[in-house]
């Protein structure tokens, strides 16, 4: 049986999946699209409905939205019954929302840059969002290197990103981006999306990604795990003996050329990894343990217990 939601205020009706009616929608209001947002609507129905579906939130489960535009989305969460906390940058757009859902309880509003703004927020189990090209990545990311874990995010991104999202080491997309999104998630690629399915078209093509929390995630990764994988990738023509080296000489035993190299090359040797490595080689473990032997070497510099091997 479906859920029942008390009649509350009459919603406006909206035609979310024609372009020109939305046109006139924004024309009506004295609003237009700002290309600074990268805003672009969800007009196809099928492509919506298969989104909800992957994120699957039910009855009382919290969601958070980014982007929620005119609420198109927005409204299919209700309508399962969700709880929603909706992240919008628009000052125009949220006035509208207010009027699309007039007095509507399960829905808080979040004016500004959800990049500033995340953080003030109580975390929820869920999250769906079509995020701007312009920022998806590092708002994926600074979610998971600060530790605001999700149950599951159903995403919309530019597809080279979604391709990111999911490579594997020694897959010609595989980066830093893909070592941060698996480390915490099962990234699993959904349909692509051609522009005709937005208002307005991109010239590019989206992809749905769904992300589900592994289960063997468990406790925190080491201090330093995801600034040594962006430094590593960040120079990812080095072989995995400069890339470390460097990383020490600027973080651990500062000035100290000597130490870090020979430092660098103690830690390879002790994990058993080839000094002419790659980064773009090395999968998640192999990241953690290396990141666990820095921490080790930076709390004994601390406690003045140890010195880099190079130093006298």
């Amino acid at each position: 049986m479906e859920p029942h939601h008390p009649a509350g205020p009459a919603r406006m009706n909206i035609n979310y999946d024609s372009a020109g009616e939305l046109k006139a929608l924004l024309e009506e209001k004295g609003l237009g699209m700002r290309k600074k947002y990268g805003q672009n609507f969800l007009i196809n129905p099928g492509i919506r409905k298969a989104l909800l579906d992957a994120l699957d939130a039910g009855e009382g489960d919290g969601v958070w939205e980014i982007g929620p535009g005119l609420g198109a989305m927005t409204a299919g969460l209700l309508e399962r019954g969700a709880r929603v906390t909706a992240f919008e940058i628009d000052p125009g757009f949220i006035r509208l929302l207010k009027e699309i859902f007039p007095d509507e309880k399960r829905l808080v509003l979040v004016e500004g840059d959800v990049l500033k703004t995340w953080k003030s927020r109580p975390a929820s189990p869920l999250l769906v969002g079509n995020l701007p090209y312009n920022i998806g990545a590092a708002l994926l990311a600074g979610f998971m290197e600060n530790g605001m874990v999700f149950r599951r995010m159903v995403v919309t991104v530019q597809k080279e990103t979604a391709r990111r999202m999911a490579a594997f080491p020694g897959d010609a997309d595989y980066s830093s981006f893909s070592v941060v999104c698996r480390s915490r998630y099962k990234v699993a690629p959904l349909m692509t999306i051609k522009g005709a399915s937005f208002y307005p078209s991109p010239r590019v093509d989206s992809q749905g990604v769904r992300l589900e929390l592994r289960d063997e995630i468990s406790g925190t990764y080491p201090d330093c795990f995801y600034p040594l994988v962006r430094h590593l990738f960040s120079v990812r023509r080095k072989t995995i003996k400069n890339g470390l080296q460097n990383f020490l000489f600027s973080r651990i035993i500062k000035g100290d050329s000597g130490g870090s190299a020979a430092s660098a090359r103690e830690i390879l040797k002790r994990l058993d990894i080839r000094e002419n490595e790659r980064a773009e080689n090395l999968d998640i473990p192999v990241f953690v343990r290396i990141s666990g032997e820095i921490d080790g070497l930076r709390d004994q510099r601390k406690s003045g217990r140890g010195r880099s091997p190079g130093e006298r």
